[in-house]
């Protein structure tokens, strides 16, 4: 019989957003961005613990009063895998899943898909888990805020990028797009490495951070979800957040 993993989630929350900074201590309805994020990862039964892990005083004062579990960051940190990596470095943890802060609106089935990777015949080569959603759109496939994925045939990642990929150079190829959805299932270990490896020029040029851990050897294991996340990016889509909560009545 296995033994029970012990997962719990992470919230990486910074308040200086370049494209909207504030957005996770704006408005949703009633409460702020992060408490609602906070509240969904709760709600879903999945985590032994969830946690913000901020280096705001006010994002850590906002959450400590709504009751929420905070751990302070010590030092600066460039992008959420390192901030996760400092906070989880002392607890006692098999998985951590990175929700980010920005996307209130968690899909349990799609999360229960991602977790359960880890108990597949090939779960001992995954360093981490991620989601993916596919596109159809032509300009949802070449806008460059949507990082796209591509995958061996066994559905582990072979490079992220903001160019489409593959690039339709046949155009009668019957090739699917995919979308990378942001939310990571880390093995500790592999979070604790990327904290100790520089940046390489991979994912200097790109500027997304999962580049590293393809630089690095690690094995990334893409699961494909419908979900249509709802991330705050910008005032607009703090309105459509809102109006989605409206509709559902939550």
């Amino acid at each position: 019989m296995k033994e029970r993993l012990k997962i719990i989630a992470m919230i990486p929350a910074r308040y200086d957003a370049s494209r909207f900074p504030g957005k996770l201590m704006e408005d949703l309805n009633g409460k702020p961005v992060i408490q609602r994020t906070y509240e969904a990862a709760k709600k879903t039964g999945l985590f032994d613990d969830v946690y913000i892990v901020t280096d705001s005083d006010k994002i850590f004062e906002t959450a400590t009063a709504f009751g929420g579990k905070v751990i302070k960051s010590k030092e600066e940190h460039d992008c959420g895998s390192d901030r996760l990596a400092e906070a989880v470095h002392d607890i006692d943890v098999d998985i951590v899943v990175n929700v980010q802060g920005d996307e209130p609106f968690i899909d349990k089935d799609s999360l229960i898909r991602l977790l359960n990777v880890f108990a597949d015949d090939d779960a001992a080569s995954i360093d981490l888990a991620s989601l993916k959603v596919g596109l159809e759109n032509s300009d949802d496939i070449t806008n460059p805020n949507n990082v796209k994925v591509i995958t061996d045939h066994n559905g582990y990642a072979l490079y992220f990028s903001r160019f489409p990929i593959p690039y339709p150079r046949n155009t009668e190829a019957k090739v699917m797009y995919f979308k990378h959805i942001g939310i990571y299932a880390f093995r500790k270990q592999a979070l604790l490495d990327f904290y100790n490896l520089p940046m390489l020029q991979l994912e200097n040029a790109e500027k997304i951070e999962c580049i590293r851990y393809l630089e690095y050897g690690k094995n990334i294991k893409m699961v494909e979800t419908e979900m249509q996340t709802i991330g705050i990016d910008t005032p607009e889509d703090l309105d459509r957040a809102r109006d989605y909560l409206k509709n559902e009545n939550l």
